[in-house]
Parts: structure tokens; sequence; C-alpha cells
């Protein structure tokens, strides 16, 4: 479980995102300068591209740390128990929170008096991934996630929330990664859009053979470069399913009795596996020899996949982290991601993910 909320976190900072998420807790001037700069950009054709920046203020918020979804992830641990439609009532008519568009347009239904599932099919973005981000929590606690999912979501919104629940409860019980893929899979029939894409993006990946081998493959057989907004469960949970398999797939051929520093391909001894963070002839910890490496290689490549690197990052961050454990996780990462910053929900600044990972087991 602690691996799980971990690995999710460590993926949410990952992700080129994160640092947009979090620079809301800078002045709203300096958020009002980055877009300046980026309307001058794109006016004179000036290729350097601005990031967001401290300008005479604290740099703290935008170092490397978790953003919105670790906050939504311990949010939905914190008050899983309770009655969803109520969790997410307490909420609405807030102007302090930030959250995805389905769950904006949940909070409005539920302010109108409109109950799920309506809350989440009568919904603009019931197709997003918010659910499923949520269902971690859900799945590391051996629970259902229907309920809350309804809340926001509907269709593939709500047939992503379940199959990440599935995956991560089986992986939390000890399950091989195979098994869990299977389990997901499970919960996505093959005539919709994400139970299409989940099965093209598992061949397409095991037909690479790593997951940075597998960025080009699911771009092209995956990701919907038309639509603006990256948060698809239609997208991000397959890639996640694909490359979470792929990492466990490819870290246990590697030949173990090859040194590292045998003769490779390439310029001073690189190949395709270094390239893609695996290292050889190296004993790794965790379930199915899963290190640090191999997690790296997963959450490090759909960080790769730019256009849904806002939440494809952390749900493979926790299936490989729930996969390896905790303390399989590289431990400056670990340490980085358990302080949650309150740019979503102010209430968590300075809350331990770990501490409430704990509470939830």
């Amino acid at each position: 479980m602690r691996g799980a909320f971990a690995g999710l976190a460590a993926g949410d900072a990952a992700g080129w995102p994160a640092a947009r998420h979090r620079s809301a807790l800078l002045a709203g001037w300096a958020r009002r300068l980055h877009r300046e700069l980026d309307a001058f950009a794109e006016e004179r054709q000036v290729t350097t591209l601005p990031v967001p920046f401290a300008l005479n203020q604290p740099v703290a918020p935008l170092a490397v740390g978790p953003s919105d979804d670790a906050e939504w992830l311990a949010w939905t641990a914190l008050t899983i128990r309770e009655n969803r439609a109520e969790a997410f009532g307490r909420l609405a008519g807030r102007d302090d929170v930030r959250a995805r568009i389905s769950v904006w347009a949940a909070l409005d239904n539920l302010a109108a008096g409109k109950l799920p599932p309506a809350s989440g099919h009568d919904n603009p973005h019931h197709f997003d991934d918010a659910a499923a981000v949520r269902a971690v929590a859900f799945g590391a606690a051996g629970l259902d996630p229907l309920e809350d999912a309804c809340v926001t979501n509907a269709e593939d919104g709500v047939l992503g929330a379940v199959a990440t629940a599935r995956a991560v409860a089986a992986l939390t019980d000890g399950a091989p990664m195979a098994e869990a893929v299977e389990a997901a899979l499970g919960a996505l029939p093959p005539d919709t859009a994400i139970g299409h894409a989940a099965r093209e993006a598992l061949a397409a990946a095991r037909a690479a053979g790593s997951p940075f081998a597998a960025v080009p493959a699911l771009d092209a057989a995956v990701l919907d470069h038309v639509y603006s907004y990256g948060v698809a469960a239609a997208q991000t949970v397959p890639i996640a399913l694909a490359l979470a398999d792929a990492a466990v797939t490819s870290a246990r051929r590697t030949p173990g009795v090859e040194e590292f520093g045998a003769e490779r391909p390439g310029a001073e001894g690189f190949g395709a596996e270094r390239l893609g963070v695996e290292r050889v002839g190296v004993e790794r910890p965790g379930v199915e020899g899963l290190g640090a490496e191999a997690f790296g290689a997963g959450v490090s490549a759909a960080a790769c996949l730019a256009p849904v690197a806002d939440s494809a990052p952390a749900l493979t961050g926790a299936l490989l982290g729930c996969a390896a454990g905790y303390d399989a996780l590289p431990a400056a990462w670990r340490e980085r991601v358990r302080t949650l910053a309150g740019c979503c929900l102010p209430e968590l600044a300075g809350a331990d993910l770990l501490d409430i990972a704990g509470r939830l087991a």
C-alpha cells in the first residue's frame, strides 16, 4: 500500500504538469507573467519556452514534488468510508479547490441537487481519469470504487477506475503484474474505447520489449493528438497498464549473469538496455525482482508521453510501486514525495502521504 501511494506521488511529481500545478502556490502576478511570456514566445517565434518561475518569492513550491494526483489520492483515503456524494458535496461551493473538469462539473451538479450517477453522467468530462486516480486508494484497501467513480464520471471514466482498482488490489495481495493486468482487462470490455485501447497498448508495448522502446508505439497506437485535454481514461489507464507490464517483463527477462561492464553495442558500451534505464547483472529487490531501475524505467517512459503526462506517470507509478514495494523505490524519491503541497486542497498542505497510507491500512 505504501508503495502504491509513494509510487503514484513519484509519478505525479515526474510529469511536467506538476510544476504548473504547484505554481498555484505562487503569487497570481507570477503566473500572469508566465502566460505573457508564453504569448510573447508564440508571437515572436521564439523557441525558448518559459517555465514556471518564482521571482522575489520562495522557490519551494517549484521543487520536485507531488501535486494534484497525490492530493486527490490522499483526500480519497481520508474520506474513503464516507458516503461519496456527501464527501464531495462538502467541497461544493469552495473557491480554494483545484480539480479536474469532471470533478468541478460534478460539484456543480451536486450543488444543484443532481445526485450520482447523474452527477457523473451529465458531465462534459465524464470520460476523464479523475476517478481512476482516486481508485488507487480503493484498490489498495480492497474496496469497490464504483460508488466513488459514479459521482464524477461515467462510461470509460468509471471503467478506468474499476480497472485501476482491480489491478492495485491484485498487486496489494501479492499477485504478479501479469495477473493484475488481466484483472484490469476483465473490467474493460473489448467493444469499449478504453478496452480496445488497453489491448492495443499492451500489444504495442510487448512488441517493443521495454518501456522506453514502447514510447513511439504507444504514441501511435493510443494517443489522441486532436483533443485538447490529455486526461482521458481511455488513454492514460491503458498506457499505465502497458508500461507497468513492460517494465516487469523486461526486468524479468534481462540476463542476470551478464556484468554491466561487458561488451555491448553502441558507444562506450551503451545499448538499448542502458538507454532504457535498465541495469543488467544486479540483483533487484522487491516482488518479481523489481527495483528502483525498473520502476524508473516505467515512470520515465510515461513522462515521455507529454500529452498524457498529467496522470499517466502517476498511474504507472502506482502500479509499479505497489508491485515493487515501498522499500524498493529510490530513497530520494521516497522522501521527496511524502509531503503534500496543498496546491489543490489547501487543508492537505504539509500532510504526510505515507502517514495517510498507514491510516488507511
